[in-house]
């Protein structure tokens, strides 16, 4: 018997209109969905009237269950991994089930919708071409600290999800150890009715979530800027290509501003230049 096919399906991470007809399709044709929380999912496949078997895959059970779906897959079954939103293993349950589905060379097919990381980086305004994606920081607040650290000095975007219990204490840390003059991009609640994107910088945005109760609730995503050494101070024809391109539209300020945080150049430097 050829082996089965085991498909990772993006699913919506907050509008349900954002299940494509291709990941509807294949949901209703597979012979199993493997979901985060049944419960949770269970609310999407009845929105679209899909009756498809269901079975809970989690941090808890996923060494266990995982065998058992593998001896599925070999015997021919087509089996849907989903995660409660978005892309499957991005911050969710899937990898070991998907390292072993490699192994055995079983079929697996990329179903590709929402996600969360990218959504926010299409919005953020911050170079999107390199970035690094930390997920969720640890709960410990050494922890967490300690990683902030290591990343005080990395030179591309930042990216991090973030729970609404921590989200305070989290970007305290960040302003501590990156400085209260550090750009981020929060955004909140995405294709949801209370979606945020909200920029400022980490003074600005500690500020911005003490101010209201309601401005910590929700699931949110930490788009920052990366560092930018304080000696790069050498302006190259790239980078006065993109000033003098954003200058005919922005104040100067603005457009030194800009280019700083895309190129890197120092922001002095490119508004010291375009006095003279």
């Amino acid at each position: 018997m050829n082996n089965g096919t085991l498909y990772s399906v993006a699913t919506p991470i907050g509008n349900l209109q954002d299940l494509s007809p291709r990941a509807k399709s294949i949901l209703a044709e597979v012979d199993l969905i493997v979901a985060e929380d049944t419960r949770h999912s269970r609310q999407l496949l009845t929105y679209f009237g899909i009756n498809t078997t269901l079975q809970s895959l989690h941090e808890h059970n996923e060494k266990q269950q995982a065998q058992v779906l593998l001896r599925r897959l070999l015997n021919g079954d087509k089996i849907a991994l989903i995660s409660d939103a978005g892309t499957p293993l991005i911050s969710d349950p899937g990898q070991y089930l998907l390292q072993l589905a490699l192994i055995e060379k079983i079929n697996i097919v990329p179903i590709p919708g929402a996600s969360a990381l990218i959504s926010a980086l299409s919005v953020a305004g911050f170079p999107a071409d390199k970035f690094v994606f930390d997920g969720f920081l640890s709960a410990k607040t050494s922890n967490r600290q300690q990683r902030l650290e290591q990343l005080k000095v990395e030179t591309r975007t930042l990216v991090f999800y973030e729970a609404p219990h921590r989200i305070i204490a989290c970007v305290q840390d960040m302003l501590r150890i990156f400085g209260k003059q550090r750009e981020v991009t929060l955004v909140k609640e995405l294709t949801k009715m209370f979606e945020t994107i909200y920029r400022d910088n980490l003074s600005g945005i500690l500020n911005w979530l003490q101010d209201k109760p309601e401005h910590t609730k929700g699931e949110f995503v930490l788009v920052v800027q990366g560092f930018i050494p304080p000696d790069n101070k050498i302006i190259t024809p790239e980078a006065e290509r993109i000033f003098l391109l954003l200058r005919k539209e922005l104040s100067l300020k603005q457009a030194s501003k800009l280019t700083c945080e895309i190129t890197g150049i120092s922001k002095n430097s490119l508004y010291a230049a375009g006095l003279n």
